[in-house]
């Protein structure tokens, strides 16, 4: 993160997903910060087992801004993911937030 300058605030998910908080620098996009982070952790996993050498990222991601006042609380939620999706997927939770938030997808795409 330091090298895209941006400010990581909370980092965490579980096997099927992840969550970064971070304080984005305004000079970068949200599409080049996740294809850094995509870029450097898939180098970085395959050195750690041979078994990880085809480990590869989704093509998708979401990408959501939130209001300074309620930071705590997405840290919070970051922290307890396994608890969370107890209750309810991911699957499930990520299509609540695109149509909350009113954001077109197409099932076909979002989970490749």
């Amino acid at each position: 993160m330091r090298k895209l300058d941006c400010t990581a605030l909370q980092i965490g998910g579980t096997s099927n997903h992840m969550h970064i908080l971070c304080i984005k620098h305004r000079t970068i996009t949200e599409a080049k910060v996740v294809e850094e982070i995509k870029k450097s952790t898939s180098k970085w996993i395959k050195t750690k087992d041979h078994h990880l050498n085809n480990f590869h990222w989704q093509n998708g991601y979401g990408v959501f801004s939130v209001c300074p006042s309620i930071l705590d609380n997405v840290k919070n939620y970051i922290i307890r993911q396994e608890q969370h999706h107890k209750k309810e997927t991911f699957k499930e939770e990520f299509r609540y937030f695109l149509d909350r938030y009113g954001i077109d997808y197409d099932e076909r795409y979002i989970w490749d």
